[in-house]
């Protein structure tokens, strides 16, 4: 068997997330069955990680295993995406060595949150409009802090299954891109279900002045999901960029 590896990219509005469900649309589930009718054969696709309901993915990765592509890499990624329906597009597939896991040998994800100030409809799907006052400045002080944890339970969907609610995040930043639009990008090892929504969530409590950037420390410390702010709307959120020892920076 030989092991791909696929670089895809979709719009998660009307999409259950990434893993497959029962009696649920997901990405995987789309991929899965369009592969697999392409090969005449039953294809599992691993993913890079899980997003949930309603979240984008501007880079994705997976990867599959077959005896024989049967097509030329370029031929794959042209049939494949007249396969696909238009909100997933496919942009590479390339043979990878057997240890290459999509999700395991990830060495860093890169999230983005875009909120919008300004009511704009054509960005209703793909960010969080808020209209009101945020000091940045404090935004960015909170964010710095976050940095010096490793353990965010305080930020973490509850009742999951992950063995250790531990991330070594090494980016956490907000920047204005145009007049009235907003994004924060952040970068860790590994992240938690519903973490980067709980963390601008909290971000934003203390931008509207609601606590101090200084609070941050006290919700990390408490391991307390009940501490920290609400979840932002999945719509904003954007899986942005993997970081693979194969790639450069």
């Amino acid at each position: 068997m030989k092991r791909y590896f696929i670089k895809l990219a979709y719009d998660g509005t009307g999409y259950h997330g990434w893993q497959v469900q029962q009696n649920a649309h997901t990405v995987q589930a789309e991929l899965e069955q369009k592969i697999g009718l392409m090969l005449k054969q039953p294809v599992a696709i691993t993913g890079c990680g899980r997003t949930d309901t309603g979240v984008h993915a501007s880079e994705y990765y997976a990867h599959f295993e077959v005896d024989n592509l049967q097509f030329t890499e370029k031929d794959f990624v042209f049939k494949l995406n007249r396969f696909l329906p238009k909100d997933i597009a496919v942009y590479d597939v390339f043979k990878v060595d057997a240890d290459m896991h999509a999700r395991f040998s990830a060495l860093l994800r890169t999230y983005k949150y875009y909120i919008n100030q300004i009511k704009e409809p054509f960005s209703r799907q793909f960010s969080y409009f808020y209209n009101g006052q945020l000091d940045i400045g404090k935004m960015n002080t909170a964010a710095t802090l976050l940095l010096q944890f490793n353990d965010f339970t305080s930020f973490s969907k509850l009742h999951t299954q992950t063995a250790t609610n531990l991330c070594s995040i090494s980016e956490a930043t907000w920047k204005y891109f145009d007049p009235g639009k907003l994004v924060f990008t952040i970068t860790a090892d590994r992240f938690l279900r519903n973490m980067v929504r709980a963390i601008v969530g909290t971000l934003l409590e203390i931008g509207k002045g609601k606590m101090p950037p200084e609070s941050i420390v006290e919700i990390i410390e408490a391991k307390d999901r009940s501490r920290a702010g609400f979840s932002v709307p999945a719509k904003g959120l954007f899986l942005h960029k993997i970081k693979y020892p194969f790639k450069e920076s």
